[in-house]
């Protein structure tokens, strides 16, 4: 299976991320540059990590979407290859119009580092299905512009749709309606703030991110 990771300066949750990968997936994911122009062939599964990409100058995200490898991560996220956006990632996805809606300073403009409770809202995307519907988990947060906003109607829209797949169990950093993460229209590019990577081994302090990777990993093998 074809994986890739995408590093953009400043990203610093690239290793966390591609750890994760290979623990599940069973095989080293790609690492691929901002600069690059191409992706690995026929990639299965693209990945956007956390950190500060670009120090966070401008808005978080906005200088990344513009990067060459995006072009090749819109087509194939329009292809329909699982793209995957935590954290900084899930900025970068929202700046470059893969999932709507804006990621603005938290509440109070307090960076928040903790561990945090998700509501696991719809179990039919191929990240997800390996949750129990309305399940509570527990993954870590760890951001200073995680605060999602969307216009009433596109909320609306979202939650319609069943495109808000994780919402905070208690209020963290203002999102709007406490979404924590959505899908595209498709359920294919998934954006969320906590970071499930850092949630696979018990050791670290709890498994429930591992669950989204195994979901993934299983959909594709069954897709083969």
């Amino acid at each position: 299976m074809n994986t890739a990771v995408v590093t953009f300066p400043g990203s610093n949750c690239d290793r966390d991320m591609m750890v994760a990968i290979a623990e599940v997936f069973g095989t080293a994911p790609t690492q691929v540059w901002h600069r690059d122009t191409a992706l690995p062939d026929r990639v299965d599964f693209i990945a956007l990590p956390g950190g500060f990409s670009y120090g966070d100058y401008l808005r978080s995200g906005a200088m990344a979407a513009n990067s060459p490898i995006m072009r090749e991560v819109k087509a194939a996220a329009a292809r329909g290859v699982p793209v995957l956006g935590v954290c900084n990632g899930f900025q970068v996805l929202a700046e470059a119009g893969l999932l709507p809606g804006a990621l603005m300073r938290n509440a109070g403009q307090r960076f928040v580092c903790r561990d945090a409770q998700l509501k696991v809202e719809n179990t039919q995307t191929r990240f997800t299905a390996g949750y129990d519907a309305g399940e509570t988990i527990t993954i870590p947060v760890a951001h200073h512009d995680g605060n999602y906003f969307a216009d009433d109607a596109t909320l609306d829209a979202l939650e319609g749709d069943g495109r808000v797949v994780f919402r905070y169990a208690h209020a963290t950093n203002g999102s709007r309606r406490d979404i924590a993460g959505i899908v595209n229209e498709s359920g294919t590019v998934l954006g969320m703030m906590p970071h499930p990577e850092r949630a696979i081994e018990a050791a670290h302090g709890g498994t429930d991110g591992r669950r989204l990777f195994e979901s993934l990993a299983r959909s594709l093998a069954e897709a083969d």
